[in-house]
């Protein structure tokens, strides 16, 4: 028998999504959960697996958020956010 709720892609253990760091919180990306245009244009936008991202601007109405990656810093939605798993990076580092 089958779950009543299935997970198409569960986050990993030990990782979570991009939308859930605090302001200047930091992580490593492990995958985007994005297809298509949007897709494509993160990726030439350095949101590649294993890139360091970094919450570097929050709106204070909380749309959309700017996250630091290789250098730029790039604005997104909540709903975006949601779609990209990550890990955590350790404080120390």
């Amino acid at each position: 028998m089958q779950p009543l709720i299935q997970t198409e892609n569960p986050t990993p253990v030990g990782a979570t999504t991009l939308d859930r760091l605090a302001l200047h919180q930091a992580g490593r990306i492990l995958a985007l959960g994005l297809e298509g245009a949007e897709r494509r244009r993160l990726l030439d936008l350095g949101f590649v697996p294993g890139a360091r991202i970094e919450v570097e601007l929050e709106n204070p109405l909380g749309n959309p958020r700017a996250f630091r990656v290789l250098g730029g810093v790039v604005a997104l939605r909540t709903e975006q956010a949601a779609r990209i798993t990550i890990a955590l990076e350790n404080p120390a580092s």
